[in-house]
């Protein structure tokens, strides 16, 4: 996990905002998530989250619900998930993480999991379903193949939790912006910077970023004010989709425009404009 740590320290040195983003690993097609990634990559990611595709998403939106299902149908598995892992890290320092759920890494068996992510250059883990009570068995092995685990904190976590979370990540603290799913937009916007307020004055040991309802370069301004960066997932799989679900097959071009909306989100539409020039 050196490089995700030496990444998230150069951005926070730099007093620059770090850019997370996801795409479900799959979606919208075995062969098209790798070159999204590395799309992603070019358009200013500071690091990557790559979806595992699971059956029941707890804690996901409608969006990535679908980016999930539509890769189970098409047959993605795990091992699919590593290959690419694998591809993408061979020609990136940009460092990579895998979301999803326990479920699937208890059928695959932990340390074989973790040692698996290792091999294909992954940095660390977020697993929207693990407790901090139940954390043990994957910290463990997590750490034993040098694997970074993030922690998730949320608007009624308390703050003597939020303080026990930021001391057992052994990555950044993920701050969940609101008490919902995935993509379901930011709503009160200032309660939600009032709750990343006080969870700033709690996370003091590791990086703390702050994810869910970002769509925009605006709403990534506003919500990494009181944090270390932002993280966006829903956003782009809903990229994705109006650009594919026209029928069109991949082109250069469609690649191309999911590169230019990640920068957009993290420098805004003017730099994206001048680029197009």
């Amino acid at each position: 996990m050196q490089r995700l740590q030496e990444r998230l320290a150069g951005c926070i040195q730099r007093r620059e905002k770090a850019m997370g983003l996801f795409m479900t690993s799959g979606f919208p097609g075995p062969e098209s998530t790798l070159p999204i990634l590395r799309e992603m990559d070019r358009g200013g990611a500071d690091f990557i989250e790559l979806g595992m595709p699971f059956s029941d998403p707890l804690a996901e939106g409608l969006p990535i619900q679908r980016s999930s299902e539509r890769a189970l149908q098409a047959g993605v598995r795990m091992k699919d998930t590593f290959n690419t892992a694998d591809a993408f890290c061979a020609k990136s320092n940009t460092p990579l993480l895998l979301m999803g759920y326990a479920n699937p890494i208890n059928r695959y068996g932990i340390s074989a999991f973790c040692r698996d992510a290792r091999n294909a250059g992954v940095e660390g883990l977020i697993l929207a379903d693990v407790p901090l009570e139940e954390h043990l068995p994957f910290a463990s092995e997590a750490a034993a193949s040098s694997l970074g685990l993030v922690r998730l904190i949320a608007p009624n976590t308390p703050d003597e939790r939020i303080r026990e979370i930021d001391k057992a990540t052994t990555a950044f603290v993920y701050a969940v912006s609101i008490t919902g799913l995935t993509g379901s937009g930011l709503g009160a916007i200032e309660q939600v910077e009032a709750y990343l307020r006080r969870a700033r004055d709690m996370v003091r040991t590791h990086p703390l970023l702050a994810g869910f309802g970002i769509g925009t370069h605006k709403d990534a301004v506003r919500l990494s004010h009181h944090t270390d960066g932002f993280i966006v997932g829903s956003a782009l799989i809903e990229k994705v989709e109006t650009l594919w679900n026209d029928g069109s097959k991949p082109t250069k071009t469609l690649y191309e425009e999911i590169r230019r909306f990640a920068r957009a989100l993290k420098e805004g539409d003017k730099t994206v404009e001048q680029e197009k020039a």
